[in-house]
């Protein structure tokens, strides 16, 4: 006899190749009253190569609300509901936790069928030894709110795991340096699928062509931790060179201790309007 209400079952599917579907996931594909996915075409093409047939409703970030709404009306009828993204784990940087919170407070039984995450993969294959990692997913679409929270996550020492994509990448590299200046990057690209990658650098870089889908792994600054300086960058270059410190080595100190680049530090005490020191 069927329930009362329906369960929810946050299912992961694959992130690149067919074969790391779990065969639990398999199992509850197969088992449910109705499948919730983001792209209905790309989720078609994963049932199909595993024989399933089942109603699909769509569910994705824009429409999160409405989708929501029929989750929960089909649960409150009792049907079996899974939710399933285009790649990887819903609710990890894909839509989900909206439609879980709800259910959750209606007293509507969750449950999860887990399966891969391109952060937890691209962490596991990047071999970075510090056990403490930020992941932020992608950047927001805003500069200053993307580089508030780079220095914000940057607080905690630990790496730094962020998403981007081949029409991003680019810029979202730029935005890293400016924002935290020199600092070790393990680039991860194509996960389990023919073209994968993982490949070291230092910023500033950029890529050329990029193609695929990338997880960017920060590491975290090594240098110990000082006090913030006094004063204006300008006025921080400044003092350093009136104690002997010549001013490429006082204007690489300063974007050091104030994690800016040093071409922000130049524009601001060699290339400013004030007092001149190109010759102290």
């Amino acid at each position: 006899m069927r329930e009362a209400h329906g369960t929810l079952h946050i299912v992961g599917t694959p992130i690149g190749n067919l074969g790391d579907i779990t065969a639990r996931a398999i199992e509850t594909l197969g088992a449910v009253d109705l499948i919730a996915c983001e792209d209905t075409r790309r989720t078609l093409g994963l049932l199909t190569h595993f024989g399933i047939k089942k109603p699909l409703v769509s569910y994705y970030k824009p429409k999160e609300r409405e989708g929501a709404a029929r989750i929960l009306a089909a649960l409150e009828r009792g049907d079996d509901v899974a939710l399933v993204t285009d790649a990887g784990m819903p609710c990890i940087s894909d839509p989900g936790a909206l439609v879980v919170r709800e259910a959750r407070a209606r007293g509507y039984a969750v449950t999860s069928s887990p399966g891969a995450t391109a952060v937890a993969t691209a962490l596991a294959v990047s071999g970075i030894l510090e056990p403490v990692f930020v992941f932020i997913g992608f950047l927001p679409p805003k500069r200053k709110d993307a580089q508030a929270l780079l220095k914000r996550v940057d607080a905690a020492r630990g790496t730094i795991a962020i998403y981007a994509s081949p029409h991003s990448i680019n810029d979202d590299l730029a935005l890293i340096f400016d924002s935290l200046g020199e600092r070790e990057v393990t680039v991860v690209r194509e996960l389990t699928k023919v073209y994968e990658s993982v490949e070291d650098a230092t910023l500033p870089f950029s890529i050329d062509d990029p193609r695929g889908e990338y997880v960017l792994l920060i590491h975290a600054d090594d240098a110990p931790r000082e006090d913030k300086p006094e004063g204006s960058l300008k006025e921080q270059v400044l003092a350093l060179m009136d104690g002997g410190m010549d001013k490429k080595s006082a204007i690489k100190q300063v974007a050091k201790l104030n994690k800016v680049p040093k071409d922000s530090v130049y524009k601001q005490t060699i290339g400013g309007e004030d007092e001149d020191i190109t010759d102290r």
